[in-house]
Parts: C-alpha cells; sequence; structure tokens
C-alpha cells in the first residue's frame, strides 16, 4: 500500500499570489506528492488549471490535481484539451478530479447550469471526457452536448486520465464507483471514509468496473493553533454530530495521529490543507515532512 501526501489550498486560496512559486518549491523540495488546487470563482483561490499549468513548469514530479474542479457548465472538448494539454506537457502528471460545484447560488451562477440539471450534465459529460481522450471521430448525440465525428489533440500521456470524484452523499459515492477512477473525500472523519467506500465499491461492482484500492484518499484540513469560532460554526452546521476537532486536528502530534487513522482504513492519498496561510511555505512544509513523512512511502 503506498501512502502519498500532497498539499491542498483549498478554497480560501493565497492571499499573496506572489509566494504561489514559494509554495510550489517548497512542495517540490520537501518530497511531497501532490498538489491540489480547488475552484471557487469568488474566492481567492487561482484558476485550478492556470495554477498547474505554472506549478508545472516548476517543477519535475510534484503531481497536479484539482479538489475539485466544476465539470458541468464546460465544454467537454475544450476540457479535454485542456487536460490532456497539461498532462503532455508536465510527463503525465495531471490528476483531475471533478464536482458538481458548489451549491451556494452565487457560485454556481457562474457556470450557467440551472442547479437541477448539474448531475445529469456531469453524468453526459464525464463519460464523453474519457472518449474524447482515447478515441478520434467521437460521435455522441446526447440530450447536453452532440459531437459528430469530433477528434481531440493531444491526447494524455498514458492515453487515458485517471479521474477522481469528491463527494460525501451517498447518491454522489455511488456516481464515484459509477463513473470515478478514485474519491477524494473531503471533511470525512476515518470512520465516514471506511464506512463510505463499500458504497463505491458496491456500485462499482454493480456496473462492472473495479475502482483501484489505492485511489481512495482525504483532504485533511488541519491547524497550528485553536480553530477560530467562525470555522467552528460552518463545520457545525455541516457536521453537527461532531466536533470540529474531528474534523480540523490542531497541532502536529494530531496530526500525524489523524493521518495514520485514515491509513489504517485504507485511504492512502492524503492531502494536507493548512488552515491559514504559513508566514513561509518552506519553513512550513519543512515542519510538516518532519512531523508526518514517516507514514509517507
Amino acid at each position: 500500500m503506498k501512502v502519498r501526501i500532497g498539499l491542498g489550498l483549498g478554497v480560501a486560496g493565497l492571499k499573496d499570489e506572489g509566494r504561489f512559486g514559494q509554495l510550489v518549491d517548497a512542495l517540490e523540495g520537501n518530497g511531497f506528492d501532490s498538489l491540489w488546487l480547488s475552484e471557487r470563482v469568488a474566492g481567492d483561490a487561482p484558476d485550478p488549471v492556470v495554477g498547474l499549468a505554472y506549478a508545472a513548469g516548476r517543477t519535475e514530479r510534484l503531481k497536479l490535481g484539482t479538489s475539485v474542479q466544476v465539470l458541468p457548465g464546460r465544454n467537454p472538448a475544450l476540457l479535454a484539451k485542456a487536460w490532456a494539454s497539461l498532462d503532455r506537457l508536465s510527463g503525465g502528471r495531471a490528476l483531475p478530479a471533478f464536482g458538481l460545484g458548489n451549491p451556494i447560488a452565487a457560485e454556481h451562477q457562474a457556470f450557467g447550469v440551472a442547479r437541477e440539471d448539474r448531475s445529469p450534465i456531469f453524468d453526459e459529460a464525464l463519460p464523453l471526457l474519457r472518449r474524447l481522450w482515447s478515441e478520434d471521430d467521437v460521435h455522441h448525440d446526447g440530450k447536453w452536448f452532440q459531437y459528430d465525428g469530433l477528434t481531440v489533440h493531444p491526447k494524455p500521456a498514458d492515453g487515458h486520465l485517471d479521474v477522481w470524484l469528491g463527494g460525501r452523499a451517498k447518491s454522489e459515492l455511488r456516481r464515484c464507483g459509477r463513473l470515478g477512477d478514485g474519491w477524494l473525500a473531503s471533511f470525512f472523519t476515518p470512520a465516514d471514509c471506511e464506512a463510505g467506500r463499500p458504497v463505491i465499491e458496491e456500485e462499482a461492482e454493480r456496473c462492472g468496473r473495479v475502482i483501484d484500492p489505492e485511489h481512495y484518499g482525504a483532504m485533511v484540513t488541519y491547524s497550528h493553533d485553536e480553530i477560530p469560532d467562525a470555522l467552528r460554526t460552518r463545520l457545525a452546521a455541516l457536521r453537527g454530530d461532531l466536533d470540529a476537532a474531528d474534523l480540523v486536528p490542531v497541532g502536529l502530534p494530531a496530526l500525524h495521529e489523524r493521518l495514520a487513522e485514515y491509513v489504517s482504513v485504507g485511504f492512502t492519498k492524503l492531502v494536507l490543507v493548512p488552515l491559514a496561510e504559513p508566514d513561509d511555505w518552506h519553513t512550513e512544509l519543512a515542519r510538516i515532512a518532519d512531523a508526518v513523512f514517516d507514514l509517507q512511502t
């Protein structure tokens, strides 16, 4: 079982975009597995594909993922080209992860998709993306997209891309089993992850598919100090059955313990999300590496 530890910016992004290069260099220099960028139109996070392309140009081995990118409201052909281009230019390091988008109206209105249409559009678009990555002369006559003999080049480096999906609801977990190659859980405890995995695997088996056992991961938000009251309120609205510390470990010993718990239930793609932007990324990531890299294989 290969444990990989990366870092995600989350929807908060960076207050000082000039320090993004420092973050990328520190991830590569300290041996982190991956960088994951979230999508929030109204937030400080950079556009994920643009940010990952920048990161690709500064690194040689850092994997490049989204956590997650909104799929409904995008042209599958243009999206297929963008991701295949990033994958080829980075030497096969692209890790697309897609979701339905934030339910807040101020966010999903930017994509021009009614909330009730997001799921059916997603279910049509993702299989189409896979075809555009692997086939030439694609014919498709669907409700949302129509192509007549379309070919998209370049193709991904390995002829395909593994697609990770987010989601917490059972319907989203079943979609992951039906359409995804991996699950990246967010604000799920290790126990939640352990309970959710069979839902994905059962749906995958029903559809004649198998999810790679190493394609289960978790976003792990952490803090060095106390969890702010504003975040406690948001987490209570999201998961009122838990204490905020159950979702956000405080301090490096607690972070190590939490990561070990995820590994113990078979979740090996671990994406750390700092609650606050540090003063210096090199110092921060060196501290994190010293504290948790005994778990990374």
